[in-house]
């Protein structure tokens, strides 16, 4: 058990009467048992503050919290070690630092996602191919698409030329299209 020295009987009767409370040498035994408690409760706070912040990421949905959690977990491993306070400390800040920054890193490197109404993977409408007949002078038309007609558009830069174009859009129930 930590702060206990096992080998010396001296502490070994301490802690002996701490815990069976008999001739309770009080300033001795509440330094003994503050040290004991302090030990435990080190990693003990930073495991409950990691469920804590982990639970919040629950709540909220925002992915850094859950970065800041494994600083947070990283500091009570440290406590398991036997770091000081001031070291638990610099080890949560930098781990969960370091964990934020690079999956901020990791995200701006990412390409992003197109918006819902142009995304595949969200409007399966988005990819697909159309005959358009006839253009309108204002560069609207309409076409059968699914068994319906659909108002239609063209996206910037695209000249209104009649034959098969590709959906790169949807914008209410108008389709904006690309010649192919």
């Amino acid at each position: 058990m930590p702060g206990i020295n096992w080998e010396t009987g001296a502490k070994c009767k301490e802690f002996c009467r701490l815990i069976l409370c008999v001739n309770a040498d009080l300033p001795q035994n509440v330094a003994i048992a503050t040290h004991i408690r302090a030990d435990m409760a080190q990693s003990s706070i930073w495991w409950v503050l990691a469920g804590a912040v982990i639970a919040l990421e629950l709540l909220t949905g925002t992915f850094y919290l859950l970065m800041l959690s494994l600083g947070l977990v990283g500091a009570a491993i440290a406590a398991h070690l036997g770091a000081s306070i001031t070291t638990q400390l610099v080890v949560a800040a930098l781990v969960g630092g370091g964990f934020v920054l690079g999956w901020r890193r990791h995200k701006q490197n990412k390409p992003s996602a197109p918006p819902a109404s142009a995304n595949r993977d969200v409007n399966l409408d988005v990819g697909e191919t159309v005959q358009v007949d006839a253009w309108n002078p204002d560069g609207t038309g309409s076409v059968k698409y699914r068994g319906a007609h659909w108002d239609v558009s063209l996206a910037s830069g695209a000249n209104p030329a009649p034959g098969l174009h590709q959906i790169v859009e949807v914008v209410g129930s108008r389709l904006i299209l690309r010649k192919l």
